[in-house]
This record gives structure tokens, sequence and C-alpha cells, in this order.
């Protein structure tokens, strides 16, 4: 089976032919940001991507004759169940207008997918897209009767990883519970219950640890002195693009951090180790969630390549279960694998219905 994966991000957009689990190209197409900034509307950018596309994929030679099918990275759908979604106009609308109201370039992933697939007369699909809620309902409950918390996750490399972890154990991800982290520019903290992420935080939202460019939770009172005289975009900004080491330290790279550190920055090496201590609260909140029935907390990311954070990772939360450590992502892999697991109806596909999982309770 040849399946196409596609995963646009801010100034690229990452592309993959796989052929079953085996990768036979694999490309990051940048694109002119002064040409992206041309756009006012995000899905103006679909002809000057697909057509840089394609010039790479002409210029490599790559032969998509015989594809089986198309995966997007998908993005600004309503709140959905985990799974294998079949890309429809509903798909295609929600995600280039981001109907839940977060603006990100992975939302052009379905129609991009469409796009190739319409070409090869194939099924674009998404899996496991960032929209995926599964919380339980005792999760979604706050302080403020009818403010309910919903997530916004890594969810697709968190739930492969989660995967690919059980499967190394002999196990399926349905069978066991993990808590799962994906630490990189986002900071993702969830906890899996037999095949379902029932807790996590909503990192767009402004919950959870800290990252490179989010804020995390912070305290509602001193926040809201802190936004006096600030427009609501410079303060939903804190939340995705100048929050944490943007905030603390002016950069978002976590080697740069490091850097500072070993030059004997004192306030970035307090910074770093708050970091990783939210990560730690994180992970004890989570366990706690699965009622210390945990089988493994599972550590993914860019950021996983320092071995100084597993290290302290490991040394804080092993008494839990053991720690395991999966650097790097698995997200073009796992757009593969959900296509490849419906195409041999080991799953089943699933329609995008545009209405959220959760329409709150009953007083």
């Amino acid at each position: 089976m040849k399946i196409l994966t596609i995963n646009p991000g801010s100034t690229s957009t990452k592309i993959a032919l796989f052929e079953n689990d085996t990768k036979l190209f694999s490309v990051n197409v940048s694109h002119d940001a002064a040409v992206l900034s041309q756009f006012t509307e995000q899905e103006a950018q679909l002809p000057y991507r697909m057509e840089t596309i394609r010039a790479i994929l002409a210029e490599n030679n790559v032969d998509l004759s015989g594809l089986s099918a198309c995966v997007g990275r998908g993005g600004g759908l309503l709140a959905c169940e985990g799974g294998v979604y079949e890309v429809t106009d509903l798909v295609l609308q929600h995600s280039l207008h981001a109907a839940n109201g977060v603006i990100h370039p992975a939302g052009l992933g379905p129609s991009i997918a469409h796009e190739f697939a319409e070409e090869y007369g194939v099924k674009a699909y998404a899996v496991n897209p960032p929209d995926v809620d599964e919380l339980q309902d005792v999760a979604r409950i706050t302080g403020i009767k009818g403010v309910y918390r919903n997530v916004h996750l890594h969810a697709l490399n968190l739930k492969e990883t989660a995967i690919r972890h059980a499967a190394s154990q002999g196990k399926k991800y349905e069978d066991g519970n993990y808590i799962v982290c994906h630490i990189g520019g986002g900071v993702s903290v969830s906890a899996h219950q037999k095949g379902r992420m029932i807790d996590g935080y909503d990192i767009v939202g402004g919950e959870g640890p800290m990252a490179p460019t989010r804020c995390g939770a912070v305290p509602v009172a001193e926040f809201i002195e802190y936004s006096e005289g600030k427009t609501a975009k410079e303060l939903r900004a804190l939340t995705t693009r100048t929050g944490g080491f943007v905030s603390h330290l002016g950069t978002s790279d976590a080697i740069e951090v490091n850097e500072k550190i070993a030059a004997g920055d004192a306030y970035a090496a307090l910074v770093w180790e708050a970091f990783i201590y939210q990560i730690e609260k994180g992970i004890g909140a989570m366990a706690a969630v699965l009622k210390g029935k945990v089988d493994g907390i599972l550590l993914g990311g860019g950021i996983v390549y320092n071995e100084g954070l597993v290290k302290e990772l490991k040394e804080s939360v092993g008494f839990i279960a053991p720690v395991y450590a999966y650097p790097g992502e698995f997200e073009m892999e796992a757009m593969a694998a959900g296509a490849i697991r419906v195409l041999k109806g080991e799953e089943q596909v699933k329609i995008y219905t545009g209405k959220k999982v959760f329409q709150g309770f009953e007083a």
C-alpha cells in the first residue's frame, strides 16, 4: 500500500510517501514566508503551497502512481473522538475555516490531501486530529458553572507513541494505561486508559506546563492584573507564541536555553528547572487520574533528545511507573499507519459529524 502523508506547518509542509511501513521519500518543503504573508486568509495559501509541493515532488522524481490513500494532518475541527476520519466536504469546510476558532496551518492538510486523492482516484483521511477530545465527564467540570474544560493536544503523536510502545511490549494500546507526554514546541501531558485519552491539558487555552512558546497554566487573579492595558490579541498570543521560554528568555529554542545555562545564566537555569518541574507535576496529576494503575510513562517530542531532561524525569516520576523515551515524533508514520489500518479493515473509518462530542451537562 502506498500512502502519501501531508503535514503543513507555518512556513513549510512535510511530505512523506510510504509503502506499507517503509518510508520511500520524505521532505520538508519550504515556503517563502514573504509570499505566505501576502495571503490575508489561510485558505488562500493553498494554490501556492500545492505549486511548491508539486515542484519538489517533480524535482525528486517521486512516482505517486498506484497510490492507495492520502492523509492530511488536520485541525480546526470541532471536538471529536479519536480515530481515522474520511475527508468529506464538511471536514474540508471546518478545517479550512477553523470551525473551532484555532487557526493553524495544519488545517490545510485535509485540503492538500483531498486534491492529491482526487487526482489519483483514492480516499483522503485525517488521523487523530488535534481536536480529539475523549475526556471523561468528571474532567470537564470547572469551578464556574457553564465553563467547561476541553483539550487541544498533540493527539496524533501521543496516541501513536502509545500504540508503538504497547506493540513493543506485546500488547495493544487498548489493553493498557499510559501517561503520554509530547515535549517539544508545545507540551502535552495526557492520561490514556484502555485506548481512550481520558484527560489532558488544553495547551492552546493556557493549561498544563509552560512550553517554549506557551505560557501554560497561570494564576487567574495575577493574570487579570497583568492584562490591564493589553489587547486580547496580545494576551492570547501568550498561549501559543509569546509565552514560556519566549517570554522569559527571548527564545523558543531549547538548545539555546541550555547554551545559556552552560554559559552561567542562572535565570535560564531556573526557567529550565521550572519547565521540567511543571511537567513532573502534570505527570503526577495524570497518575492520580489513572488511580495509580500506570503501565508506563512515555516521553515523545523533540526536546526528549535532551538526555538531562529524561534523566530528571526518570528520577522524579519513575516511582509511578517505568519511564520510556521516544525522542522526536511519529506524526508522518502515524498518519500512514492509520490509513493502512483502515484499508486492511483493522479499524473502522469514521465520518465527521460537525457536532462536538460534548454538548454540556443538564443542571
